[in-house]
């Protein structure tokens, strides 16, 4: 069971890692190592590009995929199947839970959940020529919470301890401590 760690992967003590995962070895012309902390658990299919840095006690499940230049705080778990793209920064504390994207620009706050499948996207008017040049990445606030299969709408904001509801297609921004469910989300008072 092979396991495919670039040579100048920085990993901290007590790093653990399954079967069949890849560390560090794509894009192969970008200069900046993958960092690891402390304490992380890498489960079998997963797939780390360089020029990322992780924090301490990360734990990824099977087959998750980690594009290049993100930043991953400590404790950080990051669920089976998730994609996490380039240019994402993850706060201390974050859960991802399984099947869940996260595009690039993306920036979720210490202490944010995202349920299963919760999909996050970037692109207002996507499939388009210059979709790349207009990407706006979501904001999820500090201790946010948002449900299973929610998905969340280009640059908007979570704010901080908001709770979105499972299911929710969010539109538009959601104040700290707000809550919000259904499609379109509704914002309760």
């Amino acid at each position: 069971m092979d396991v495919m760690i670039a040579t100048d992967v920085v990993a901290g003590t007590g790093l653990a890692v399954g079967p069949f995962c890849f560390l560090g070895v794509d894009p192969a012309d970008d200069p900046v190592p993958l960092t690891i902390g402390d304490g992380a658990t890498i489960r079998s299919h997963t797939v780390i590009y360089r020029a990322t840095r992780i924090g301490h006690r990360f734990h990824a499940g099977h087959g998750v995929l980690v594009r290049e230049h993100t930043c991953i705080g400590d404790d950080v778990s990051v669920g089976s199947h998730t994609v996490v793209e380039h240019h994402v920064t993850i706060g201390d504390g974050v859960r991802l839970h399984s099947n869940c994207f996260v595009p690039e620009y993306s920036i979720l706050h210490d202490g944010a959940w995202l349920g299963p499948g919760v999909i996050v996207t970037n692109a207002r008017y996507p499939n388009r020529p210059d979709t790349k040049d207009h990407l706006e990445g979501v904001h999820i606030g500090p201790g946010a919470t948002v449900g299973a299969g929610a998905v969340l709408l280009p640059g908007i904001t979570i704010g901080a301890d908001a709770l979105i509801g499972a299911g929710a297609v969010v539109i538009d921004d959601v104040q700290p401590g707000e809550k919000v469910v259904g499609n379109p989300g509704r914002h309760l008072t």
